[in-house]
């Protein structure tokens, strides 16, 4: 987990994880440099799984992220924003997801009622499609177009794969978890849970934005989006 000025929902967002996390598994939470109450909440937890670093200046959401990815410890790695909640049985729904690929992606839904997640481009529902292996090139399709459902706090990887995923990209400045999702289908292992395991609280403050946005702004992201396509495929060789 990545915070950053989080007091106001990662009480409850870390309430929704502890209570099915394994005895043995860590919360890793990585601090951005907040100047809220955010370390001191969830200091006050008590949970000994809980492990958190602080950062004594603030590096941005993706570096953040990326640095939790390196200090986590566990064979499985769930992603997690501050401000979300967990479905119950996301746990074990993903980690049995892992068993036929090296990183996977689940269904989302609204925080608080499960309404189904509205599409960019004016549709209801937005899911992610089946059979994932058969279709990479679709689906690296789909990300570049912006139409594919691919959402860090929906996300989990084994840790076999964090030694490709790692370093991000020097040139990845937003995006990490399309990131992820490039490299798993590029190594033909990425698998779709197709049930909501996550409810997304959508607010002022989410650093993803909700809006959308300028020409200028998708054109650039969509420049970084192609060249993180490229080095995802690089390291895919580099790995076979």
């Amino acid at each position: 987990m990545a915070t950053y000025n989080g007091a106001r929902y990662v009480v409850e967002q870390l309430d929704s994880i502890l209570a099915q996390l394994p005895h043995d598994g860590e919360v890793v939470v990585v601090d951005d440099a907040s100047h809220d109450e955010t370390v001191s909440l969830v200091r006050g937890i008590g949970d000994a799984r809980i492990r958190v670093i602080e950062q004594s200046e603030n590096s941005g959401y993706v570096a953040t992220f990326e640095r939790a990815i390196a200090e986590a410890r566990g064979d499985i790695v769930m992603l997690s924003d501050q401000d979300d909640v967990w479905v119950e049985g996301r746990v074990d729904a993903l980690r049995e997801a892992l068993t036929r690929a090296e990183v996977v992606a689940s269904d989302l839904a609204l925080y608080p009622d499960g309404a189904p997640l509205p599409t960019p481009f004016g549709g209801k529902s937005w899911r992610l499609p089946s059979q994932p292996r058969q279709h990479r090139l679709r689906n690296t399709v789909g990300i570049l177009a912006g139409a594919m459902p691919y959402f860090g706090c929906a996300m989990a990887f084994r840790r076999s794969a964090v030694s490709w995923v790692l370093p991000f990209p020097s040139f990845l400045v937003e995006s990490h978890d399309l990131w992820i999702a490039l490299c798993g289908n590029a190594a033909r292992s990425m698998g779709h849970v197709q049930t909501v395991t996550v409810l997304r609280r959508l607010h002022d403050s989410n650093a993803s934005p909700s809006r959308p946005r300028g020409p200028v702004s998708v054109l650039r992201s969509r420049w970084m989006l192609l060249r993180a396509v490229r080095e995802a495929s690089r390291r895919h060789r580099l790995r076979a």
